[in-house]
This record gives structure tokens, C-alpha cells and sequence, in this order.
């Protein structure tokens, strides 16, 4: 079974194995308010465009490159990350790349995946192997475009898109949306989505349609944050609630299916 049908069972695996310890993953000490947490989300503003001539930097090469030579023309899906998040960032973008694997459109040429990197203190080593691991060997790994850059030209990508965040200097972290941008080729907003919930058909519906330069209402807003579990409040974020439900109701579903294979088993073993 190859990445460009189902998910390895291994990687699946290792996702699910990601979902149960985001409750643990999330920051020792949040310095976040719950007022600082209610400007970050995703909510592109009507007409949201990138703006192409941002100034970025190739972290495969270190070359110099526009955002619009990143997308060259083509349909992308733009996913801010924070390369150094070990909370929802590396699940988030190895169900992205499961799922457009499973578009069959073909990488580099249908569409271009590119990242973007939120904070600045990850270097570009740490970027290339965050989304190495993610995505695997493979031709949707060879033509993605990894970018890191300067705060300013990050942020002015961020406010345009209506992609918001916020730093929290006590745990030296950041609280983003668990969110992605289908963009058009000339950077016009046509979709916002989550990875986490992201499926095949819908995406490649959303490549094909920003293609073609059509856009959809960009009414919607996401307000599924990456910032794990706030013990000053002892809540999880809604992301952070919805997963672990997710994971517990996989749970007692694979229970039952042990217990119904060991049935099946014993009854065909028979008396001793």
C-alpha cells in the first residue's frame, strides 16, 4: 500500500497515537488570557488575497522567492505552522498531505502545497525536517515549497489571509488556528479549512474550483486554536476537546472489535 492510497497503518498509528497525547503536549505554564485566546482564529476578510510580492525564504535552498513564485500560478493549499509546535502542528500536516495524496491530482502540477512559518526562531533545518516527517518520501514531499521569512513580510501574509495569532512569552509558544488557505494562483482566498477535518473530495473540489479562479463565501470562521491544555483554567481548547472525544470513542470501538475477533476465535478453536 503506497502513500497515495490509504494511510500505513504505522502512520495512522502514529497519528492516533499524536491525538491522545495532545492533552499532555500543550504548555507547562500558559501565559495566555482567555482575552489574549479570542483574536486567534482564521477569518479571511471578503476579498482576501496574499499578497504576492512578500518576500520569503526557500528553506530547501535559502533562496530569496515571492510568495506568489511559491504558488507559481497554481491553485495551493497554504498551511501556517509553527515548525518547533510539537502539538497539533505534525498531525495537522501529515492528515493535509494523507488527504491531498488522496485528491489524485498530481503535486506540483494540479496544485502546490506550501507551508508557512509562523515563528521565526525555527530555523530552516527545523523546518524541512518537521514536514519530511510529516509527509514522507514521495512527489507531494519533492514539490512542496517549505517558507520561513522575516516577521513582517510572515505577518503581512497572516493579516491579509486573516490568519491571527498570538506569542505567549511565558512558554515561548504560540497560539495559532489549526487552520489552511486554498488559495488561487493569484492569490485570492478561496477556501478556509481544517486539516483535521479535511477530506479528499472536498479539497480536490476547493483546488479545482480556486484552478479555475472561481472563490466560495468565506463566511465561515475557525476557531480551533493548537495550544493544548490551559492548566490556569484547567480546560482544554475546543480542538484539544474535540480529538480526545475523537480518541476515546476509537477506543472503546477497538475494544470491541478485539473482543469480537477473540469471540471468533474461540469459537473456531472449539472445546479443548
Amino acid at each position: 500500500m503506497t502513500f497515495h492510497g490509504l494511510m500505513r497503518p504505522r502512520r495512522a498509528g502514529r497519528l492516533v497515537l499524536a491525538a491522545l497525547l495532545l492533552g499532555l503536549a500543550g504548555p507547562a505554564a500558559a501565559g495566555l488570557t482567555q482575552n489574549d485566546l479570542s483574536g486567534v482564529r482564521l477569518a479571511p476578510p471578503p476579498g482576501a488575497r496574499a499578497p504576492l510580492d512578500a518576500s520569503l525564504t526557500d528553506a530547501a535552498d535559502g533562496r530569496h522567492l515571492s510568495l506568489g513564485q511559491a504558488l507559481a500560478g497554481r491553485p495551493s493549499l497554504l498551511i501556517p505552522l509553527d515548525y518547533a509546535c510539537r502539538n497539533v502542528c505534525d498531525p495537522m500536516l501529515a492528515v493535509a498531505g494523507t488527504a491531498l495524496a488522496a485528491t489524485g491530482l498530481a503535486p506540483g502540477t494540479d496544485y502546490r502545497l506550501v507551508t508557512l512559518g509562523i515563528n521565526p526562531r525555527a530555523d530552516a533545518g527545523t523546518a524541512r525536517a518537521m514536514v519530511a516527517a510529516q509527509l514522507g518520501a514521495g512527489p507531494l514531499f519533492a514539490s512542496a515549497v517549505v517558507l520561513t521569512g522575516a516577521p513582517g513580510p510572515v505577518e503581512a501574509v497572516t493579516r491579509a489571509v486573516g490568519y491571527a495569532y498570538a506569542y505567549d512569552r511565558d512558554t515561548e509558544s504560540y497560539a495559532h488556528p489549526a487552520g489552511a488557505l486554498v488559495l488561487a494562483g493569484d492569490g485570492r482566498v478561496a477556501r478556509a479549512l481544517s486539516p483535521l477535518a479535511m477530506t479528499a473530495r472536498d479539497l480536490r473540489l476547493a483546488l479545482v474550483e480556486a484552478g479555475e479562479g472561481r472563490v466560495g463565501a468565506l463566511s465561515d470562521r475557525l476557531l480551533l486554536l493548537c495550544y493544548g491544555y490551559d492548566p490556569q483554567t484547567g480546560i482544554y481548547t475546543p480542538l484539544i476537546r474535540r480529538i480526545l472525544a475523537g480518541s476515546g470513542a476509537a477506543t472503546v470501538a477497538g475494544i470491541a472489535l478485539l473482543v469480537l475477533w477473540l469471540h471468533r476465535r474461540s469459537r473456531r478453536a472449539g472445546p479443548a
